[in-house]
């Protein structure tokens, strides 16, 4: 099974990207981040056309906003994190059924930015983390094949960083926010990402600003973390830097797990 996590910055603007990507890269299952849209607007007859007829959308106008695409049955689903009062529309909880395997609880989020250290933003982000971890050792109570993934907003080493120097302890960098990674992995998650021997400067987001893809000046920030009993299923885990290259992409590239 293939699932994909993928920041989209827009569905409005980036559907025909996410038809295009699909159509070339079959997923069974693919995550959404950052829809922008409310679920009426959500493009539901577009995704079943394109061979995705299991759909769960959380969207809020104009920002966040996460989905689940699948080709296999969903249920189970959860919107939010339960116990954690929000506005904001930023996690989706379901599990996928895909004939003859075992089930695989998913778990996609789009994490809070938390804009500078010191900020109420930031204060926000690091109880929005605090109610995730609860959130997900509950799951991981009760479902052992989990997946946890999405747009975390974290670069978890200096390796996923392309200035680590110049940008420790500012927003995504700081030991707050690496100490909360630590502490989700600590559940029984793994990177699915660092199984696998990696090409240097691997990043999954580009500033659109003063060339920064162009340059490769990146971070990774969208991850796919996997519970043990998944771990030894991991085959494969990669970054597609294909999209970033279209006219008009999102600043995210997609991330897929080969289970």
């Amino acid at each position: 099974m293939k699932i994909t996590t993928w920041n989209v910055n827009s569905l409005t603007a980036r559907l025909q990207h996410v038809l295009d990507w699909l159509a070339a890269n079959p997923v069974d299952v693919l995550c959404l981040q950052e829809l922008k849209m409310t679920d009426d607007k959500f493009p539901r007859e577009a995704l079943v056309a394109a061979g995705y007829p299991h759909c769960e959308a959380f969207g809020q106008k104009t920002y966040n906003g996460v989905a689940v695409i699948s080709r296999h049955p969903l249920r189970d689903v959860v919107r939010n994190i339960p116990q954690f009062p929000d506005e904001s529309s930023r996690v989706l909880t379901a599990t996928v059924e895909a004939e003859g395997l075992p089930a695989i609880r998913l778990v996609n989020g789009y994490f809070v930015n938390g804009q500078a250290p010191g900020s109420d933003k930031f204060a926000y982000k690091m109880a929005w983390l605090d109610g995730l971890r609860r959130h997900v050792a509950d799951e991981m109570s009760r479902h052992a094949r989990l997946v946890l993934l999405g747009d975390f907003n974290i670069a978890p080493e200096d390796r996923d960083s392309y200035d680590p120097e110049g940008l420790r302890e500012t927003i995504h960098h700081t030991s707050e926010e690496r100490a909360h990674f630590r502490e989700l992995l600590s559940l029984g998650l793994t990177d699915a990402y660092r199984l696998f021997e990696q090409p240097e400067k691997s990043y999954s987001w580009w500033d659109y600003r003063m060339l920064g893809f162009q340059k490769n000046r990146g971070l990774r920030i969208d991850h796919v973390l996997v519970s043990e009993a998944l771990r030894p299923q991991v085959r494969a885990c990669a970054i597609d830097r294909a999209p970033r290259k279209w006219p008009q992409p999102s600043d995210h590239a997609p991330v897929t797990v080969d289970l």
